[in-house]
């Protein structure tokens, strides 16, 4: 006797005093609306519940509090156990009822347990997120009169997993919608294959890739990509992930070859970030100039297994230095190369050759009357059939250049002077066809020819070019009975 009384004051030492908030519930109510809705046809609580939300409210209002223990009444900030009771209303509320129907559906389904994570509302307004462990006590599974329910506050767990879901999906915003192309790709496998190089006592690995540039196409074989983001998909003209993750051949080829080779010697000296410039192709052909920073995340430094490479398109930029780099070197009106570039290159033939150099001084005639009669439109319009004829005559290593207003200098490295007669022979035949397509305004070239051996005669050289062309201009206003100040300047 004196046992059992002892075994009675434990356990009610043990409900009173419990960690957890514990209830003890009379759900005989519940079970009595189960029975009539059974009586009524229902087959499928879920789909009866759905059909009105007030009848989870009603089987809500069926449960009849039994007792609770110290635990619950500092969880729900409730003074007395008569309080709780008194504003039960407040506790179960809002989406409180959403949770609940799994409890009743495992009722239903002739379970004597549950376990649910439901909220809850303390008396002070507090929201508290709950994991519920629900069972009917024994002797009671025919009446449901009394069912043991622990809450265990989880509210801090549920904050703190929503705050890590928020970051995640901060983090993934950040990386999905970044204006700059980013690509997360796994290099362990490149990894492995440089230390297995090295295990085979390879020191000399930039010559190694020389003689075995097929290794460089392995290693582009082997990289794994894990994810880009949507500038990369519009950077590349790709309609989805897949596709481009699908045609990456596309678009690492070509220049990528080389530019990849060097990003391996640079991992396989211990650069673990990098910068550098690149070209890669659209998914429509367009070549995509970039400007490339890769980096082995900190966390993966032992393994290449995360691999973050941003790329920012600078083909704009590479436009833009391209053509002023072309203005540069080159005369806008007839797209020949400009006097700068032409010192230039003269100062280099002279002081590293080739030998023999031969020039050849060219002058419009007839540009000042033009100008004078007809506009400065109509001259530039016959500089610029000069700068047609003198492109299509001179290929490389020669270079036409125009120096001056009507002036013209063709250089010609390693060429002797019957070379030179020769392409001047070719440019008088350019010209003869140009007059033909141009009816109208024909154009006339003044030509003078001179050669020499060696740097400290080219200056002699270019004099005697220019005399030979004055002398054929001459020659020329003579013909037709011109002055020819008349003529030119």
């Amino acid at each position: 006797m004196s046992s059992s009384l002892s075994s009675a004051a434990d356990f009610e030492h043990m409900f009173e005093l419990a960690p957890v908030s514990l209830w003890i519930e009379d759900y005989s109510a519940v079970k009595q609306l189960f029975d009539s809705w059974r009586a009524e046809g229902v087959t499928d609580l879920r789909s009866h519940l759905a059909r009105d939300p007030a009848r989870v409210r009603q089987c809500s209002a069926a449960l009849q509090v039994v007792r609770v223990n110290r635990r619950t009444l500092e969880l729900f900030a409730a003074d007395s156990q008569e309080a709780l009771v008194a504003n039960l209303d407040k506790v179960f509320r809002d989406d409180m009822h959403d949770a609940v129907t799994h409890e009743l559906a495992a009722l239903w389904d002739g379970e004597h347990e549950f376990s649910n994570q439901s909220v809850n509302y303390a008396l002070d307004g507090r929201r508290l997120d709950v994991q519920v462990r629900g069972r009917i006590l024994p002797g009671y599974e025919e009446n449901w009169a009394r069912v043991l329910l622990s809450l265990e506050d989880i509210t801090a767990q549920v904050r703190g997993a929503g705050r890590l879901r928020r970051s995640e999906q901060h983090a993934r915003d950040l990386f999905e919608h970044s204006p700059v192309s980013l690509w997360v790709e796994d290099f362990s496998a490149v990894k492995n294959l440089l230390d297995s190089v090295r295990a085979q006592g390879i020191d000399d690995f930039k010559t190694f890739i020389t003689v075995h540039p097929e290794f460089v196409t392995r290693c582009m074989q082997e990289i794994r990509v894990i994810d880009v983001n949507q500038q990369t998909l519009r950077m590349f003209g790709a309609a989805s992930k897949e596709v481009l993750l699908n045609n990456i051949g596309r678009v690492f080829r070509g220049e990528m070859h080389e530019s990849f080779a060097e990003q391996l010697i640079d991992l396989w000296e211990g650069k673990t970030f990098q910068q550098r410039e690149v070209v890669n192709y659209a998914l429509s052909g367009d070549a995509v100039h970039i400007h490339m920073q890769f980096s082995v995340l900190a966390d993966h430094l032992a393994d290449w297994g995360l691999v973050l490479l941003s790329l920012v398109d600078i083909t704009a930029r590479k436009k833009a230095e391209a053509y002023l780099e072309y203005l540069g070197k080159h005369d806008v009106l007839t797209q020949l190369r400009n006097r700068a570039f032409y010192a230039e290159e003269l100062n280099r033939i002279t002081r590293k050759g080739p030998w023999p150099l031969s020039v050849i001084a060219i002058d419009l005639n007839g540009l000042k009357a033009v100008n004078d009669e007809e506009g400065h439109a109509a001259g530039d319009a016959l500089l610029r059939r000069v700068g047609e004829v003198l492109a299509k005559a001179v290929d490389a290593p020669a270079c036409a250049a125009r120096i001056g207003g009507d002036e013209f200098m063709v250089l010609l490295p390693g060429m002797d002077e019957r070379s030179a007669f020769a392409l001047q022979e070719r440019i008088l035949s350019m010209l003869d066809l140009n007059n033909q397509f141009y009816p109208g305004q024909p154009i006339s070239l003044a030509m003078g020819v001179a050669s020499c051996g060696s740097g400290d005669q080219v200056e002699a050289t270019i004099h005697r070019a220019d005399q030979a062309m004055y002398a054929a201009k001459n020659r020329y206003y003579q013909d037709r009975g011109m002055e020819r100040r008349q003529g030119n300047p």
